[in-house]
Formats: C-alpha cells, structure tokens, sequence
C-alpha cells in the first residue's frame, strides 16, 4: 500500500468557496421562488472587451492553417506577450526584464506551485485574515506557519515585527479579501526586513489594475531592494475577465539568488524555469495571443472601462456602509468591501441571516482566518442591478 501524504487531514474539511456554494444551493433548492445576488465569490459578470474576442477569433483561425499552426509553446511563455508585460511595466515606473516574467494559467496556480521552489523547514509568515490558498497549499507540503495579526488597528495593513524571523513572507496588495492597500513607506520596511532576514516576498498583485492613487506602488518591484527578495504574481482574471478564459504571470527577477546548503548559489530564476519546464507545459497559444491584446492601447483602455464599472458598484457599496454607519475597508482602490458585522454577529452567522432574509450572498470573514470572524466580504464583481438591489435590501436588513 503506497503512503499518502497525510498533510492532507491538517486541512479543513472544505474549501471556503465550496462551502459557501453549498449552502446556497441548499437554500435554493428550498426556496425555488427567491432571487438570490450572489456578491460572495469574486468572479467577474462583464464578458471579455471586443478587442480581447477579436484575437481569440484571429488567433483561433491561425490555429486551423498550417502556415500559422502551432503547437507546443514555449515554456515561458511567447516573446510577443512577455514583451507586452515588460512594457506595460515600464508605462508604470517599473522595469522588468521579459526573460523575468513566466506566462501561466493564472496567480493561483503559481502562487501554489511556488512552494516547490522552498524546502519543508522553512519559516512560512502569512497575515491574519489571508486568501486561503496561501495557507492550504503550504498546509499540504507539511509546513508551519506563523501568522501576524492584520486587524482594524493597522487598517488591516500589518507590518513587520524585528523580533519575529520568517524566510517565506506572503503579501497581497490590494489585499484580498480585506481591500486594504499598502503604500510605498510601508512596502519598503517589508523589503528591508526582508533582506534582513534574507527572506523572499510572495507579492499578490492580482487586483493591482484597480489602484487609480497614482502614490500608491501597483508592484513590489517599485520599490528599491525588491528585486534581491521578491517575487511578483499577477492574473488577468480581474484586470482583463480572465476568470474563465485563464491567464497570467509571475515575474522572477534574475537578481533573486540564495545559497544553498553545500554554498552553490541558486537563482530561483533558473529553479522557477526548471520547474515550469518539467511540471507545466504552457497556456495555449489562443489565450496568449488574446492576453496580449489586453496590453495595448485600445486593450487597455477598454478592459479598464470594465475596472471602471466594478469601481462604481465598489462606489455603491461603500457608500450603503457609510450611511448605515458600519466600519469597513477596501472599496477604493480595490474590489473587495470589508466591513464589520453589523449586531455583534459572526460572519457565519450573517452570512446565513442575509441569505435568508434577504438572499444576498457574501463570503464570511472566519473563512479567511481567526480575525476575519466578525467580518464580511463583499465583491463589486456583480452587474450594477443586481448590486443596487442587494444594497436596497441590506439597507432595509439593517
């Protein structure tokens, strides 16, 4: 009988979103006759820019002809689209080499498989409320974790503590699920304590495509020293309504080297590709010929039309928080609206409430994390009816 890998028991019984995806089915299978708004999962609801749809359908053709066939792709990903990134980096203030940036099927994924890159004893720092993937996929290698505190104190914003050692750190910003964003003062104290500690920051910058503060760093490698301790993720799935079509990146600088036992130095630049090469054998060339449309002019400016659209929804939300005089957070530079739980509730115990009393459907916050049980979140990802009407009927809830 093989050993399986019984880390596999450490973790909760079920995924967050599948939970949540169960007790609405349960309700409405109940209540066939109840409109349910779902503003709990942050899938997008605007369909992919026309410009986007033009090149899956040129690319699509090109698919069907010999001359312009392809198959197998590079393990990087095609020139054309790291290029695109690359400069879409510079438009922002940040230079990246293409041969830094590794094309995948979305940050999840990578933000998972990185771990391969990290041997089981090494100190893994992750903040408290945290997107569940982080903590599940370090969970099933075996690895502990330390947790620092995000809480309403520090904005949801924690900061290192020069007393605690960590070698992997885990940071999102706009953080998700809370929508707090840090700025360029509080990244550059996690980069210097990161090269203290010579450790490597996993930088989640999924929602960046939302940051409209122009003060405020929509990458790690805006900040000086980043490249000698980070590592960037970013996704199409909100920049581009990528959720389904799935595309995006991680950026390696070559600068990011560590010694390693027998004191060969190591780039995790070469790891990352060595690893990508073996495990993964590239996203389509469909996807990547569409995704580099996203970063061109007309590209661009239409996917942030959509951004624009979620911003307002966000705007609407927030704006209900407000004249109901309930704390919250997130809403302006982010999709995400966190906010406190209004009656003394629990976040289970709203989520619940809300579902049955006025069918609107959020994500409690104790499924990202002991800080997060009196908390709640909400997306801006739903059309803008829908969100109206879920914002009428909380305000006649509470």
């Amino acid at each position: 009988m093989p050993k399986i890998n019984e880390n596999y028991q450490n973790l909760k019984e079920s995924y967050l979103f599948s939970e949540i995806a169960h007790r609405v089915d349960t309700y409405k299978k109940n209540n066939p006759d109840k409109e349910v708004i779902r503003l709990g999962i942050g899938d997008v609801t605007k369909p992919l820019s026309p410009a986007v749809v033009k090149a899956l359908h040129d690319a699509a053709d090109q698919m069907g002809k010999a001359e312009t066939f392809k198959g197998y792709g590079p393990e990087k990903g095609y020139d054309f689209l790291r290029n695109a990134i690359s400069d879409y980096y510079k438009r922002n203030g940040v230079d990246v080499d293409p041969d830094e940036i590794f094309i995948s099927d979305g940050a999840k994924s990578d933000t998972g498989n990185i771990t391969d890159m990290f041997e089981s004893g090494n100190v893994i720092m992750v903040p408290d409320p945290v997107y569940p993937v982080y903590v599940d996929s370090n969970i099933m290698c075996g690895r502990d974790l330390t947790y620092i505190d995000a809480n309403a104190d520090n904005d949801f914003l924690p900061m290192p503590d020069e007393n605690v050692h960590a070698d992997v750190i885990y940071i999102c910003s706009p953080n998700n699920p809370t929508g707090a964003v840090y700025n360029h003062e509080q990244l550059k104290v996690w980069v210097d304590y990161a090269i203290k500690n010579e450790a490597v920051i996993l930088f989640d910058s999924a929602y960046e495509a939302f940051i409209s503060d122009p003060t405020l760093p929509r990458s790690i490698f805006a900040i000086e020293g980043a490249k000698k301790c980070a590592i960037e993720f970013c996704s199409l799935s909100k920049t581009a309504g990528f959720t389904g079509t799935r595309c995006g990146y991680t950026v390696v600088p070559k600068e990011l080297v560590f010694k390693a036992s027998n004191g060969k130095e190591m780039s995790i630049n070469a790891m990352w590709n060595r690893r990508q090469s073996t495990k993964f054998n590239g996203t389509s060339y469909i996807v990547q010929y569409a995704a580099a449309e996203v970063f061109t002019e007309e590209g661009e400016k239409q996917c942030k039309a959509n951004i624009d659209y979620y911003k307002e929804n966000a705007k609407i939300i927030a704006d209900t928080m407000t004249r109901k005089g309930i704390r919250f957070f997130g809403g302006v530079n982010s999709p995400y609206i966190w906010f406190e739980c209004p009656n003394g509730m629990d976040s289970w115990e709203l989520f619940d409430y809300m579902l049955e009393k006025i069918q609107v459907v959020g994500t409690p916050g104790a499924g990202f994390g002991d800080n997060g049980k009196n908390y709640f979140r909400l997306t801006s990802f739903g059309d803008r009816e829908s969100t109206i009407e879920a914002m009428k009927r909380f305000e006649s809830l509470f």
